[in-house]
């Protein structure tokens, strides 16, 4: 048995009826115009086949007595007649279609008594323009078993490059096969696992006491002992609260504070609202390399430019900047083990800003400040900690906030999740179809009722928004918004930075000739007063 991380846990116990903790996608999938098969069955005999490389999919929950500790994930063979599952639609059904039942699915919570994952495969769409076959699937996968970047992770085990599957090995993946102790054994994993978190936890104290001291050696740049313990305190705040310092420029930017309440700042129904748009990534590349954008920037523009057009018509649009919390990876380089290593930061949107090039250059700088802040933050983030006693906490806090609509009562701290998750840029397949769209459907929370992740595949930005259905039902009007934002984002013309004046160098005057400097003076132009008389 292999006990979770104190963070992957803690997606089970958030996740309510309101709340479901799984994350996904929704693929379209085409086929060739005479194919005339059952796709979930050949979906079926394809996963089958990769099942064992996959060992996050045949893994399940054993939970702990009395619920003392994290519960632990033991070896299952998944039913796939019960994993992945056919729904036919209506003949010549679409993209409106697909994002309406999209909304139906995603409240539903994955069956914890099986492998936490499953797949929806939608039969019945419109053929493609040669008379392609089309299908569509849906795929869920538990927030505690995976983050975005291990699920693109596992994409690269089940999907192919080419229509004809790989021929894959059938020897399962290396490790120890995980059985479920007794009832003696899962105790004594219980407690050892608290020592264990705790002796971790202890160890990387003075590590993440150094790095506050030097964050704070350079936040307070030499000032005065008296001054350095309140802006101490300050940094400490900052770094409790997550708020991101931004630096001041010539958006005359000084730091965020509280975000504004919107509707997107309310507690969750158990409805969800889902919409999926396509963007050029060679032209977004383009635009932003003008501009000297990174990817992450031009993502923010375009999406704060569409959520302020959205405020401007449905209200209000605050005075204020609406705040993204934007997840961040601490996923060291070719790590692709199955669970979560991210930590979240505060970005500014600009969306107070009317013009586009005053908001364009607000975001730029409020990157820039997250980016110096969480390459020293990274390391305190812990993603494993002593759990004693907190299933029942977590469990009983998130029922009661979304009971007593805690979410309207508290400060807002950030307005929506915008998350961008990296993918590969070559077409892929699946069980011989063509995946032409990865539309990723993510975690809407209390408080944040909208999420919208992004993820480039195949020349291509694909953007999922997920928001509860009674607070944005709205969410297919402000998908052709990004439309528009990305629109806008492409005629933006580049501001030329005026170059600053040379400065002027004055002149010194000439010092005036002391009688010592002119003696001086003569002893260094005459021969002879130069030559150093030899010792007798």
């Amino acid at each position: 048995m292999e006990q979770l991380a104190g963070l992957d846990a803690s997606f089970l116990y958030l996740e309510t009826p309101q709340m479901p903790m799984h994350v996904g996608a929704l693929h379209l999938l085409e086929l060739p115009a005479d194919y005339d098969g059952d796709y979930a069955e050949d979906l079926r005999e394809h996963m089958r086949s990769r099942l064992p490389q996959l060992p996050a999919l045949r893994r399940q929950l054993l939970s702990m007595p009395l619920g003392l500790s994290n519960p632990g994930w033991v070896d299952a063979e998944p039913d796939l007649d019960e994993h992945i599952v056919e729904i036919a639609l209506p003949e010549d059904s679409g993209m409106a279609e697909l994002e309406a039942l999209v909304g139906e699915l995603h409240p539903q919570l994955l069956d914890r008594a099986r492998p936490l994952w499953k797949f929806h495969v939608f039969t019945g769409l419109a053929p493609g323009p040669e008379g392609q076959v089309r299908v569509a699937l849906y795929t869920q996968l538990h927030h505690a078993a995976v983050d975005g970047q291990a699920a693109v992770a596992l994409a690269q085990v089940i999907l192919d490059t080419a229509p004809e599957p790989r021929s894959t090995t059938t020897t399962p993946a290396r490790g120890k096969r995980r059985s479920a102790p007794g009832k003696l054994g899962l105790l004594r994993t219980a407690v050892s696992q608290q020592l264990s978190q705790t002796l971790k936890l202890a160890r990387n104290l003075p590590g993440a006491a150094g790095v506050l001291g030097q964050m704070a050696a350079s936040y307070v740049g030499g000032a005065a002992a008296g001054a350095t313990l309140d802006k101490l305190r300050g940094l400490l705040a900052g770094v409790a609260s997550q708020t991101t310092a931004v630096v001041r420029g010539k958006t005359g930017l000084s730091q965020l504070g509280p975000a504004p309440r919107t509707r997107f700042n309310v507690s969750l129904s158990d409805t969800r609202s889902f919409a999926g748009v396509t963007l050029p990534l060679a032209e977004l590349n383009r635009t932003r390399r003008r501009h000297h954008a990174s990817l992450n920037d031009a993502v923010l523009f375009v999406i704060g430019g569409a959520l302020r057009r959205f405020l401007t018509k449905h209200g209000p649009l605050p005075r204020k900047p609406l705040i993204a919390a934007v997840p961040v990876s601490t996923r060291a380089a070719g790590d692709t083990t199955s669970n979560n290593q991210a930590t979240m930061s505060l970005m500014s949107l600009g969306t107070h800003l009317a013009d586009p090039a005053a908001r364009l250059a607000h975001v730029m700088a409020s990157s820039r400040a997250m980016k110096a802040q969480m390459g020293q933050l990274k390391s305190l983030m812990p993603t494993d900690f002593p759990s004693l006693g907190i299933p029942w906490l977590m469990q009983a806090g998130a029922m009661l906030y979304g009971r007593a609509r805690v979410a309207e009562k508290l400060p807002v701290i950030a307005n929506v999740v915008i998350s961008n998750v990296p993918g590969p840029q070559l077409p892929l397949y699946l069980a011989g179809a063509q995946m032409l769209t990865n539309y990723p459907t993510s975690i809407a929370v209390h408080g944040l009722a909208l999420n919208v992740t992004v993820q480039t595949y195949n020349q291509s930005l694909d953007i999922g928004l997920i928001a509860c259905g009674e607070a944005v039902p709205e969410t297919a009007e402000l998908a052709a918004y990004v439309e528009t934002a990305f629109m806008e984002f492409q005629a933006l013309a580049v501001v030329e930075e005026t170059p600053e004046p040379a400065p002027v160098v004055k002149k010194r005057a000439p010092a005036k000739k002391t009688p010592a400097k002119k003696a001086a003076m003569k002893k260094r132009a005459d021969p002879v007063l130069r030559r150093t008389p030899k010792a007798e």
